[in-house]
């Protein structure tokens, strides 16, 4: 194997976050001096390190450094961006300079605008959102080496990968306005991820697994996360087609995920406002299951969706998005809420630690507990395509997952379409299992959903 011992090159975060509100305040009086109403500039810089390994040996090494200083100005209601990684003092003036021409020449928008200054964050906690990791390459190499031979070794019928991989990635910036905001902060995120071939020919199979964590401390341990990548694939080898029919089916926690990220979409502000969502004028009227909850929680010591303040500097907050299945709250920026007369949810950039819960989830709800509940029906474990129209709801995914009879699986499932209508999907949630899962910034149990239509021989 080819030998790279050297690590990444690390940030002096310390020394450049003061260099970095330097660089603001310069951007920001020079967009003074020139005549802007209002400006806003952000200085951010990352570097990352990610090995991937085939066959034992590595494939790809892959080392990334980005800086950039992004400048909005306002004449009015006129906005203007521009954007340099060169952060001479020339090179600030000449990006505000460029940024105050877009906006002296482009229309009037009653909707731009900086947020009030009363919702921005002024003084904010300190989320431990920064733990970098001293790895070499080498070192990452052994890491996703480990995750592939345990892969391997799992089973003869592990006939090959499609590789592994291990990433360091940190990064920190500073956000300024004109209306008294400053803050910033560094930030870091590192993964483990392995995906195993079970087979041969046409009966080869292939699923993965992956770990992602700010923490590389809290990262899975890579010979257990080839194992159980592995036995993931295996399973998948009784794999055949099912009849069409209206089943039950139940979504595996890493996927239920996307229908919550489903609900974020449709009730984020661009949607809303440009009426491209099925849920246009649902705020306060019922659009889940009414057992369930959403809720919102910015300030997770430690978590992927933890952030004191959004992308414009307004300070986050906790909340309950959806109580009983009423809709409490949309997501929205300040551009966003303006266009539909109401007041920024402190979202501009996201969601923050989204968790849906049900109140009829009991602890023992785990994963077989809910595939006996479902009795009959059909769990999901893949989703393939995109085939979700936010407009009507309609809902259409290739998949791929597991019959069940008895509340036992009896075999694999492929070559199948799940179709359905996110409208009424939420509201046929029958429940949430106590298999909860974590994946960026949501976290939600599997998700057994009344029934759906799926087209298969």
């Amino acid at each position: 194997m080819t030998q790279h011992s050297h690590s990444y090159a690390r940030l002096p975060i310390a020394e450049n976050q003061a260099r970095f509100r330097e660089l603001v305040e310069q951007a920001l009086r020079h967009a003074r001096s020139v005549g802007a109403s209002d400006a806003a500039a952000e200085v951010s810089e990352s570097s990352g390190l990610a090995v991937s390994v085939r066959n034992d040996d590595i494939e790809t090494v892959e080392q990334t450094r980005d800086r950039s200083l992004d400048v909005t100005v306002f004449a009015g209601q006129r906005r203007g961006s521009a954007s340099t990684s060169d952060f001479s003092s020339k090179a600030v003036q000449e990006t505000v300079e460029a940024a105050w021409h877009i906006a002296r020449y482009t229309a009037a928008d009653p909707a731009a605008g900086l947020p009030e200054a009363d919702l921005l964050a002024h003084d904010y906690p300190d989320l431990h959102l920064h733990h970098p990791w001293d790895v070499s390459t080498q070192q990452a190499a052994e890491l996703a080496l480990r995750a592939e031979r345990a892969a391997r070794a799992t089973s003869r019928l592990i006939t090959n990968t499609e590789g592994a991989s291990a990433s360091a990635y940190e990064g920190h910036f500073v956000l300024g306005n004109s209306r008294g905001f400053m803050g910033g902060y560094p930030y870091s995120r590192h993964g483990l991820s392995v995906a195993p071939i079970a087979g041969r020919g046409a009966r080869m199979q292939r699923d993965y697994w992956y770990s992602s964590e700010r923490d590389p401390a809290n990262l899975a341990d890579p010979a257990a996360l080839g194992r159980y990548a592995a036995q993931r694939t295996l399973s998948r080898l009784s794999a055949r087609r099912i009849a069409t029919g209206r089943y039950p089916v139940l979504f595996e926690a890493p996927l239920a995920v996307g229908l919550l990220g489903a609900l974020v979409q449709a009730t984020s502000g661009g949607a809303l406002y440009r009426k491209t969502s099925f849920l246009v004028d649902s705020l306060g009227k019922p659009v889940m299951a009414k057992h369930l909850d959403v809720a919102e929680d910015p300030y997770v010591d430690g978590a992927m969706g933890s952030s004191p303040f959004d992308d414009e500097g307004v300070r986050t907050h906790a909340r309950q998005v959806v109580a009983g299945g009423v809709l409490q709250g949309y997501f929205l920026s300040s551009y966003t809420a303006r266009k539909l007369g109401m007041r920024t949810t402190g979202n501009a950039g996201g969601s923050h630690n989204l968790a849906l819960s049900s109140r009829l989830t009991r602890p023992g709800d785990d994963l077989p507990a809910m595939l006996r509940k479902m009795g009959r029906g059909l769990l999901v474990t893949e989703l393939i395509g995109q085939g979700v129209n936010y407009v009507t709801g309609d809902y259409s995914r290739g998949a791929f997952g597991y019959w069940v009879e008895n509340g036992e699986i009896q075999h694999a499932v492929q070559e199948i379409t799940i179709a359905g209508n996110l409208a009424d999907m939420l509201k046929q949630i029958a429940a949430v299992g106590a298999d909860t899962i974590i994946r960026g910034s949501k976290t939600t149990g599997s998700i057994l959903i009344e029934q759906m239509s799926i087209a298969g021989t």
